[in-house]
């Protein structure tokens, strides 16, 4: 499997670089762009270096190199996944701006009908955020916030981490461990009759 990987300046490095991670430890060839502030993001909220993030990919580009072999349809992949994706990048998406190499592979992700996954980080969200969503759901893309699943009882970052690059695995219809499925546990079971008592007296 191939996929390109873009990590925009919006808060959430930590889910880019864990995505890289996986996905490495699973042998997926995965081509890395980083934006500008992206490298700054990286630097501010965690503890590795751009070129650290760089070696978990197959291959990285420059955002600025629009010559890339990611810059073409004739350049085959199985999707994209822009985790984290800022609101300036996923308006440009929306647009067709294709004013670097990541907006360019994800208008070419679209255009070939491939899978675009967009973990978007913002909130709350404006009336040009929710129009902007709707309009690239429309167009096929996956629109992704990175919400906690509380039903798994998360106690550390890390856990809250592995568990939305997790999800974000199963839209690329990765088989992965990273996380706790719902199902019918004993203790969900037991929740729900003592929920009923509860409603019945």
């Amino acid at each position: 499997m191939r996929l390109v990987v873009a990590m925009t300046g919006a808060t959430g490095a930590a889910l880019g670089i864990r995505l890289l991670e996986v996905l490495r430890e699973l042998e997926v060839e995965t081509h890395l762009v980083l934006s500008d502030w992206a490298r700054a993001t990286i630097r501010l909220e965690t503890d590795q270096t751009v070129d650290e993030v760089r070696g978990l990919a197959f291959r990285s580009y420059s955002a600025r190199d629009l010559a890339a072999g990611i810059s073409s349809g004739s350049f085959r992949t199985d999707g994209m996944v822009v985790c984290p994706c800022s609101m300036k990048t996923l308006s440009a998406i929306r647009i067709g701006f294709s004013d670097n190499l990541i907006t360019r592979a994800a208008d070419v992700t679209l255009k070939e009908r491939r899978r675009l996954v967009l973990v978007a980080r913002e909130a709350p969200l404006s009336e040009i955020h929710l129009e902007n969503m709707h309009h690239l759901a429309r167009m096929g893309a996956v629109i992704f916030p990175p919400t906690v699943s509380y039903y798994s009882r998360p106690t550390t970052v890390e856990e809250v981490t592995n568990s939305v690059v997790g999800r974000i695995l199963d839209q690329l219809d990765i088989e992965h461990s990273l996380i706790k499925r719902w199902k019918d546990e004993p203790s969900v079971t037991d929740a729900g009759l003592l929920l009923a008592a509860e409603e019945a007296k």
